[in-house]
C-alpha cells in the first residue's frame, strides 16, 4: 500500500507557536515525516522562520521583517524566531519543505539556498512556492527538489514545467479530485496537497492516492494513515 508523506505545516501549531523550534520538535514527536517551514530574509540577509511579512500576528510587533536585522528580530521575540540554520540543526535527519512566501526575490532565494548548502542539508530539503520563486530556486540550484505550488485546475504550461523541473505539484487540497490526481501521476509528477485539517478531508485525500499531505494536524493524519495501513 502507498505510504503518504505526513508533512507538518509550520510544525505543530496546535501545540506550539508556528515556525518555532518547539513547534518543529512537537511535530516530529507527533509522527511527522517532514516539516514545512516558511522562510524569509532579514535586512542583513539572514534567513529566518516567519510566514508573515511582519512580526505583528505572532509576536505583537508591527515591524516589517525586511526592516530588521537578525539581532533586532532576536531581541523583539526573545529568541523565538529561529534562523534557518537553527531549524535545520533541530531537524537533523528529517525532511524539510521550505516554503518561500511573498514576492519572488532572487537575492533572498540565493541566500536561503546558500544556507541549506552550508548546512549540508541539500539532500533532505525541498522547496515550494509559486512559479516565479521556483524559477529563482532552479536558477540558484540546478539539482534542487521542487514542489511547484499550483492554485488552478488548469495544468501548468509545458514550458514552465520544463524550466522549473519540479518533482512535485503542490495543490490546495480542495482542488484535488480523482481526475486531477490521475492526471498529475500520469504526467510523471508526485502530488502534494495543503492544508486539510479535518478527519473527513484527510480521509478523502488518502483515498485519492495523493503522495503527500501538509497539515496543521499531523497527529490526526498519522493516526488515520496508520489505520489505513492496518486496514
Amino acid at each position: 500500500m502507498q505510504t503518504v508523506t505526513a508533512v507538518a505545516h509550520r510544525g505543530a501549531p496546535y501545540h506550539s507557536r508556528e515556525n518555532t523550534l518547539a513547534s518543529l520538535r512537537a511535530a516530529l514527536a507527533l509522527g511527522a515525516d517532514a516539516v514545512e517551514i516558511d522562510v524569509r530574509v532579514t535586512r542583513d540577509g539572514v534567513p529566518v522562520l516567519l510566514h508573515d511579512g511582519t512580526l505583528k500576528r505572532l509576536w505583537a510587533h508591527d515591524r516589517p521583517l525586511r526592516s530588521l536585522s537578525a539581532e533586532e528580530v532576536r531581541g523583539l521575540t526573545a529568541g523565538g524566531v529561529p534562523t534557518l540554520a537553527d531549524a535545520l540543526t533541530a531537524t537533523d535527519g528529517t525532511r524539510v519543505m521550505i516554503d518561500l512566501p511573498g514576492r519572488a526575490d532572487p537575492r533572498a532565494v540565493r541566500r536561503i539556498v546558500g544556507v541549506v548548502r552550508e548546512c549540508g542539508a541539500e539532500d533532505r530539503v525541498y522547496y515550494c512556492a509559486h512559479a516565479e520563486t521556483m524559477l529563482a530556486v532552479r536558477a540558484a540550484d540546478a539539482s534542487a527538489e521542487i514542489a511547484l505550488t499550483w492554485t488552478t485546475l488548469a495544468p501548468p504550461r509545458p514550458g514552465l514545467l520544463d524550466a522549473v523541473r519540479p518533482r512535485w505539484l503542490n495543490y490546495r487540497f480542495a482542488l484535488v479530485d480523482r481526475a486531477l490526481a490521475a492526471r498529475v501521476h500520469r504526467d510523471g509528477y508526485l502530488l502534494s496537497v495543503w492544508t486539510p485539517d479535518t478527519r473527513r478531508s484527510q480521509r478523502r485525500l488518502l483515498g485519492l492516492g495523493v503522495d503527500s499531505i501538509t497539515t496543521n494536524r499531523v497527529d490526526l493524519l498519522h493516526t488515520l494513515r496508520s489505520g489505513a495501513r492496518l486496514g
